[in-house]
């Protein structure tokens, strides 16, 4: 598989990701990027998305999704590039089992900020499971929270 098939795998992966998953739409996730190195993602604070009333501050809840969407897409751009010789019928097919295994996030300071940015990278690419980092970001470059993910990916 060439990196230009790669890119066009991950290209319309991203479209759904960014679009056509309704959990998303709710939190208003948004894909900034989307590579053989992982995935971006962001995130608009908003009133529904306050998890502390008092301090307004992003939910813990609202910060472990977009933490573990990165993780398990991250995953999946590391899985189509361990290989060339992958069709696209089997990164269909092993996109359809995509899932957390666990997931650990640890939260640095209260979320407060604009625009939160999510960004990953992988620790392990397996061919069945994989490892990745994450972390969380608000539009001055404030470290929010980090994540570490195990993902089945086939």
């Amino acid at each position: 598989m060439h990196s230009d098939i790669k890119m066009e795998t991950l290209r319309q992966l991203a479209e759904v990701v960014d679009t056509h998953i309704p959990f998303h739409n709710l939190l208003g996730m948004r894909v900034k990027k989307y590579d053989l190195n992982g995935l971006e993602m962001t995130v608009n604070m908003r009133t529904d998305l306050v998890g502390n009333i008092h301090q307004n501050i992003l939910h813990g809840g609202v910060t472990a999704s977009v933490l573990d969407v990165v993780g398990g897409f991250t995953a999946f751009a590391g899985l189509v590039d361990s290989r060339d010789d992958w069709s696209i019928d089997e990164l269909k097919s092993r996109v359809k089992t995509l899932s957390t295994i666990d997931l650990r996030i640890d939260y640095l300071r209260p979320g407060r900020g604009e625009t939160f940015t999510g960004t990953g990278s992988v620790i392990r690419a397996g061919n069945r499971v994989s490892v990745c980092r994450m972390e969380l970001h608000n539009e001055q470059g404030d470290h929010i929270a980090f994540g570490t993910g195990t993902y089945m990916v086939g």
